[in-house]
C-alpha cells in the first residue's frame, strides 16, 4: 500500500552532497513529482482554505502530468503536504523544477497553478503574491506569469 511512498523516501539523498548527481532517473522523477505536488499544495493553501475542489484538481493534474494511479497520487499528496509543512520556502521545490523542467514545462506548471487558484473562482492576494514568487524563482518573466493567468481565466470562463 505504501510502496510508492517508501520508494520516494528511501531514494532521497541529502541535496547538499555529490550523491545528488549520481541519483538514478527514477529517484529524480519522484523528487520532481514531490516538488510539483508541493507547489500545488502551497498555492492551494495560500488563501488559508485548502478546499476539496482544489484537492481534486491537484489529484487530476498529478494523474495527468505523471501518469499515476489513485493510490500513488494520494500518497504523493500526503507526502507533499508534509514537505510543505516542513519547508522554509518554495525555493526548495522550485530548485528541483529548475533542474528538470524546460521553460515550456515551467510555463505549463504556472498555468496549472493558476488553475488551482481559480478553482474557487477568485484570486486571493496571498495566492497572487505566492505565484509571483514561484514564477520568479523558476526564472519566468512576470509578463509570462500574467499571460498564463489571462490564458487560464479565459479557459475557465468558457466552461
Amino acid at each position: 500500500m505504501f510502496e510508492y511512498l517508501r520508494k520516494v523516501l528511501l531514494t532521497e539523498k541529502d541535496e547538499h552532497t555529490e550523491e545528488k548527481f549520481s541519483q538514478p532517473e527514477e529517484s529524480r522523477s519522484k523528487k520532481l513529482q514531490v516538488a510539483t505536488a508541493a507547489l500545488f499544495v502551497e498555492i492551494a493553501e495560500a488563501d488559508g482554505k485548502f478546499s476539496d475542489n482544489e484537492r481534486k484538481r491537484i489529484i487530476d493534474l498529478m494523474k495527468a502530468e505523471f501518469n499515476l494511479g489513485d493510490e500513488c497520487v494520494n500518497e504523493l499528496l500526503n507526502l507533499s503536504e508534509q514537505k510543505v509543512k516542513d519547508s522554509v520556502s518554495v525555493y526548495e521545490f522550485t530548485s528541483v523544477i529548475n533542474e528538470s523542467f524546460s521553460q515550456k514545462e515551467k510555463l505549463e506548471l504556472i498555468k496549472n497553478l493558476w488553475r488551482i487558484i481559480y478553482q474557487d473562482g477568485k484570486l486571493d492576494s496571498h495566492e497572487d503574491q505566492l505565484i509571483k514568487i514561484i514564477g520568479t524563482t523558476m526564472n519566468i518573466e512576470h509578463r509570462d506569469v500574467i499571460g498564463a493567468k489571462l490564458f487560464v481565466k479565459e479557459e475557465m470562463g468558457s466552461r
